[in-house]
């Protein structure tokens, strides 16, 4: 690949990278908001819980994974997993951000005082201890499992990686957060059930629709960089 080609591809590198730890980042300072949403009716449960009841954090979530199993098909597991450790620092710095802007009294004549921007912005450090787990189980071994078939199959079928990685890792970052939260007694445990099963329902949806998304992006990629099948871009920039 010429220098102006590696060029460009470490700029999407860059960019998807950005994407990835915007997405996490913004979902760990709305995760305290909590939806209905009713596909099979008002009146469907689960465990005695609304179906799909849902927390507003897990909107943008499902997208890192789409952008970490790009970033694996194209980069390699390498450049993947340095982006999850990005995502891990920047989300420890945003809330320690949070923490000193809490800190500091609100003036007066502040159009937004200590109050409220303590009920939006405070995070418990619990449940913000309990996200972190959770996303650093799931996204390791997103990868993990997606470079474990990747290699099982010689880079054949996309879509068998890409969803048995996605399915599982998103179980265990389902299952995990909402299990701490309500260890740290953050949540009820009479919600537990019904969130991590609507959780990882709504979230094996969104990964199986982005399957086609997949596809597009890495048919797109590798025409632009003229990757053979299974190959993958060594940025060569010292970033190893």
């Amino acid at each position: 690949m010429d220098i102006k080609k590696k060029r460009l591809a470490f700029k999407v590198y860059l960019y998807l990278g950005a994407l990835f730890i915007t997405s996490l980042v913004v979902s760990n300072l709305i995760f305290q908001k909590f939806f209905y949403w009713y596909p099979f009716g008002e009146d469907a449960t689960l465990f005695g819980a609304p179906l799909f009841e849902l927390s507003v954090g897990i909107l943008p979530y499902p997208l890192t994974f789409l952008i970490t199993d790009l970033i694996s098909e194209i980069y390699g597991q390498k450049k993947a997993n340095q982006v999850v450790t990005a995502g891990i620092f920047a989300s420890l710095f945003s809330m320690t951000i949070i923490f000193v802007a809490d800190a500091v009294p609100a003036n007066p004549w502040s159009p937004v005082n200590n109050e409220l921007f303590e009920t939006v912005f405070s995070l418990s450090p619990l449940a913000v201890l309990a996200s972190m787990m959770a996303y650093l189980f799931a996204q390791y071994i997103d990868i993990g499992i997606y470079h474990f078939w990747k290699r099982l199959t010689k880079g054949k079928y996309l879509w068998l990686r890409n969803n048995f990685s996605t399915f599982s890792s998103q179980f265990i970052d389902t299952f995990t957060v909402i299990f701490l939260l309500c260890v740290f007694g953050v949540l009820p445990w009479s919600s537990f059930y019904g969130l991590v099963v609507s959780g990882f329902i709504f979230k094996v949806m969104i990964a199986a629709l982005d399957t086609p998304l997949l596809y597009l992006f890495v048919y797109i990629l590798r025409k632009t960089f003229g990757l053979k099948p299974n190959e993958e871009i060594d940025l060569g920039f010292g970033l190893e």
